[in-house]
């Protein structure tokens, strides 16, 4: 079982999303947790109306800070923000193999209601795709030696 932490600075959209696609993906391959270094306090409803209409569950879904993970020990960090990928992680995430996804912010867009659900579907799509990669490359199988390798190869 792979443990991946998704972090973004304000664990309301992006990091929501990772997080509650690679559980439903991973199912049971894979446990992930989000979190922020300047967390909003609540998720973006956006968000959770685009999940729930995935049928994936948003149960536990929560905005927070990174501290309140300590204990998780992630075996993958992934930043999914630029703002976040600048940012120095506190010293108890540094045994863990760190990646950057970049994602564009579904929620700071303008437009129609219509709009921004389709951006945030993308957003969802991208992060499936992502994630989907992950499982076949069988990263919740490999040594720590191994999985650095393989995290590489999905970089590229």
């Amino acid at each position: 079982m792979l443990k991946i932490l998704y972090i973004c600075t304000h664990n309301r959209c992006r990091s929501i999303l990772s997080e509650a696609i690679s559980n439903h993906m991973g199912a049971g391959r894979i446990v992930a947790k989000s979190a922020g270094s300047d967390p909003a306090d609540v998720v973006h409803p956006l968000a959770l109306k685009v999940l729930r209409a995935a049928g994936i569950s948003t149960k536990g879904l929560r905005s927070q800070s990174w501290h309140d993970l300590e204990a998780f020990a992630p075996d993958l960090v992934i930043t999914v923000c630029d703002d976040a990928a600048g940012e120095v992680c506190p010293a108890y995430f540094h045994k863990s193999l760190q990646l950057h996804w970049g994602l564009s912010d579904p929620s700071k867009l303008e437009g129609t209601e219509q709009a921004l659900a389709e951006a945030f579907h993308t957003t969802m799509r991208i992060i499936q795709s992502r994630v989907d990669a992950l499982l076949s490359s069988e990263a919740d199988r490999l040594e720590r030696d191994d999985l650095s390798r393989a995290l590489l190869k999905l970089s590229d």
